[in-house]
């Protein structure tokens, strides 16, 4: 019995004969229709691919390129060429050589083609933005603020401090278990992205704020309620991402501060400040819980332009 073909964009099937040619709208749709049915790929990401390719055919369209044959590998480059043009991010030039990728695989898998046009495109690399941070100056004015009445602000200022102190995500600080917190030895045990978990130690400063909120804010927040978070609200739950955003917001208009501001900022400063100050790049890593060290050298660049303006200043022939 003769095997039965696979309709999986993954078929080597560049020797077949080419089918009857048909316009790339309709082979778009029955594309769609595919990643919908067969792959089951949730609505957005279908609703995604739609827009891309749309733009790409209307692209192919005003080049009178109708048909699937006709399309070739200057088409696609001369398309990412007037995305770059446009200013569009190497992200979005990305995400749309990714959807022009898998759409022509779909096609020399359905035998529409006899060759893949992208396998000749490079990908475009992303471009990594470097972080924006608090100066050392800023930190302390923003935590010296006290956004909030008693005991709302011996809770908000200990959230400020512990961020800065363990350059925790904000999602693990509103979450953050009162039983994972250590006063004694001084450390605080995370649970990050994926379940890993990682403890981070924080200092004399930080400890002071955490049990001064401990003995003298929180109680009075929960009301003799009970409650397994450590940072509670009035009504004794666990506080929003949305509304610590809105405090350290306010604090950064006490304070003065006229950046626009952010818990993850707070996440940026610690990293760099670590850096700034002699920490290696490995126990930066494992503080801030990354899986990759790559993805913590981002802060070594943000060093790197602190000693080059150090360098040009001093030096003498800097």
């Amino acid at each position: 019995m003769a095997a039965r073909r696979s309709r999986s964009p993954r078929s080597k099937n560049a020797t077949r004969p080419v089918k009857a040619s048909r316009p790339l709208e309709l082979l778009q749709d029955e594309f769609l229709h595919y990643l919908a049915a067969e792959r089951r790929l949730a609505a957005n990401t279908v609703i995604s691919y739609q827009a891309d390719l749309a733009d790409f055919l209307t692209f192919l369209g005003q080049r009178g390129v109708q048909q699937a044959e006709a399309m070739h590998a200057d088409h696609i480059r001369a398309y990412l060429a007037l995305g770059r043009d446009r200013l569009l991010s190497s992200r979005t030039l990305g995400r749309r050589i990714c959807a022009l990728r898998a759409f022509c695989r779909f096609l020399l898998a359905e035998s529409h083609i006899q060759a893949d046009p992208t396998a000749l495109v490079d990908h475009p690399k992303p471009g990594r933005k470097l972080p924006h941070i608090l100066s050392e100056a800023e930190v302390n004015q923003l935590l010296a603020a006290s956004p909030g009445p008693l005991p709302l602000a011996l809770r908000n200022t200990a959230m400020l401090h512990l961020l800065y102190a363990t350059g925790m995500r904000v999602s693990e600080l509103v979450k953050l278990p009162a039983a994972a917190i250590n006063l004694v030895a001084g450390y605080i045990r995370v649970l990050g992205k994926g379940s890993k978990e990682r403890l981070v130690p924080f200092g004399e400063e930080t400890r002071a704020r955490l049990t001064a909120y401990l003995h003298q804010g929180r109680p009075l927040l929960l009301k003799r309620r009970t409650s397994d978070f450590f940072f509670v609200t009035n009504r004794g739950t666990a506080m929003t991402r949305l509304r610590f955003w809105q405090i350290i917001r306010h604090g950064a208009l006490m304070a003065g501060i006229t950046k626009k501001i952010s818990p993850h900022l707070l996440r940026h400063s610690f990293a760099t400040h670590l850096l700034q100050h002699g920490a290696d790049l490995r126990s930066v890593q494992i503080m801030l819980g990354h899986a990759d060290i790559a993805t913590t050298q981002i802060y070594t660049h943000v060093d790197r332009d602190r000693l080059k303006a150090v360098h040009g200043r001093f030096h003498p022939r800097g």
